[in-house]
């Protein structure tokens, strides 16, 4: 699948469309799970992952540590910016995206669905979600600097 055919299946507008921004966030945050969160949100940013990082892990290890290992790999892109910007070493997103990698398992594995649910009752779980797992990463980065 090419990255346009991809981005529009996730937004449901092509790339550049006006309402591509709208669509992402309201897919996404809507969400009716943590996993279908991930498949809606940045959409090129996930197609690179997806085709660069996850599948060839796939050869490799079982779905779920490719998946946990790709969310690292992200956190990991994340932390060299900041990196750049702050010229300090610091693996905090990394830390955060294992914990949300590791979540998306375990809500994959426990089935859990909320597309019964709200628009709104879906986002606010799907925000409280990142940023428990946002809070769980500072907890931690007070007693291991990372």
């Amino acid at each position: 699948m090419k990255l346009f055919e991809y981005v529009k299946r996730r937004n449901g507008v092509p790339i550049g469309n006006a309402k591509s921004l709208q669509y992402n966030l309201q897919r996404s945050i809507g969400a009716k799970n943590f996993s279908t969160f991930w498949n809606f949100w940045n959409p090129i940013f996930g197609y690179y992952l997806g085709v660069n990082v996850f599948k060839p892990l796939k050869r490799i290890f079982p779905t779920t540590i490719s998946l946990i290992l790709t969310f690292i790999f992200c956190g990991m892109i994340h932390d060299f910016v900041t990196i750049l910007f702050r010229d300090d070493l610091s693996l905090f997103f990394s830390v955060w995206f294992l914990f949300m990698g590791i979540t998306v398992v375990v809500t994959k594995y426990i089935n859990y669905d909320l597309s019964e649910k709200k628009w709104i009752y879906r986002a606010i779980t799907n925000v409280l979600i990142i940023g428990f797992c946002l809070l769980i990463t500072i907890l931690l980065n007070g007693f291991v600097k990372f």
